[in-house]
């Protein structure tokens, strides 16, 4: 099914939802509750943009990323890729469709096959999708181990031989052999010693100039997402509270998780560091099983009122660009 799209937009992403059941019994299962991984999460991505993907460990950022690939079916919601509802897609369509955006995936020693060569894993998705054949599946791996700085005589080593920055190379590598449009890096340097880190991100940045690439950022290292993104967005709970362009949400963050976020990253000049204040939150994150009524982020936030228990915040434009779902904004 087609669906009118901005011409800018990539991905329209509305009203997602993601719930993981939880069942009892051993013969007979039957639901006692659910998960609220991701509980109505809407955005856009633009073409050639990044957006960063923000929050606390166990907010939904990665099931949010899977579930808009399909690697997980919605609950419920839209996920519009190109003009076209991914939810509503399955088998053969999906199967091509999936050609278009890919995947770098957080762990590099867990997402490649120890008993494959990195030829073979970076090869597999050309054979699987019938787009070269023979000695043109080498030639594009050795083309794709080059463009990530790779030698292309490691074609025929196995994942152990290779470090973790290396091995993330070679999971970019396998991103790109298809040429997609849109690649959702999921955490893709947390895994990585910091002097790693910093090459991993220019390699990408190097990779979305030369071919335009879009990419949904998901990290929990702010000074990294500044660094790489055009917009962020701060997910709380399984909602987005804040959207925003990127020198708009770290100059004047607006939702009182965001600030309490940027609060928490240091600056590296002692004069600002100083005179700072860093906001520490009470409290831990609710259960996901069972979120707070009204606003998610009420039991831990400052300015909580009566307001916030009774009714949900509407997740709104307050600046050009700039949402946010807090009652006291």
């Amino acid at each position: 099914m087609t669906v009118e799209q901005q011409p800018n937009v990539i991905l329209q992403v509305k009203d997602l939802v993601k719930h993981f059941p939880i069942t009892r019994g051993i013969i007979i299962q039957r639901q006692v509750g659910a998960v609220h991984a991701v509980d109505g999460v809407t955005f856009d991505v633009f073409k050639g943009e990044t957006l960063g993907l923000v929050g606390e460990s166990g907010c939904g950022k990665s099931t949010t990323g899977r579930t808009i690939l399909q690697l997980y079916r919605p609950t419920s919601g839209e996920v519009i890729f190109e003009g076209k509802d991914l939810v509503r897609m399955k088998g053969e369509e999906l199967r091509k469709t999936r050609q278009r955006m890919q995947m770098i995936f957080q762990d590099p020693y867990a997402s490649l096959n120890p008993r494959m060569t990195v030829g073979e894993i970076i090869g597999e998705p050309l054979i699987i999708h019938n787009t070269h054949k023979g000695k043109e599946v080498e030639e594009r791996v050795e083309h794709l181990l080059e463009l990530v700085g790779l030698n292309p005589a490691f074609a025929n080593r196995y994942p152990h031989e290779f470090s973790g920055g290396q091995r993330q190379r070679i999971g970019v590598a396998r991103a790109l052999a298809l040429q997609p449009s849109l690649i959702v890096c999921d955490e893709p340097i947390s895994a990585l010693d910091v002097s790693i880190q910093a090459q991993v991100v220019n390699l990408l940045e190097d990779l979305q100039r030369e071919f335009n690439l879009t990419y949904l950022f998901i990290a929990h290292d702010l000074s990294m997402v500044k660094h790489i993104s055009n917009r962020v967005a701060v997910m709380y709970l399984g909602i987005i509270v804040e959207l925003a362009p990127r020198k708009d949400l770290y100059a004047d963050p607006l939702h009182p998780y965001t600030q309490a976020l940027l609060s928490a990253v240091p600056i590296p000049d002692p004069n600002i560091e100083e005179k700072r204040r860093r906001i520490i939150l009470k409290g831990d994150v609710p259960s996901p099983v069972n979120p707070p009524s009204g606003c998610r982020f009420r039991t831990r936030c400052p300015l909580a009122a009566e307001i916030c228990a009774q009714e949900k915040p509407a997740f709104r434009e307050v600046k050009p660009g700039h949402y946010v779902a807090c009652h006291m904004v």
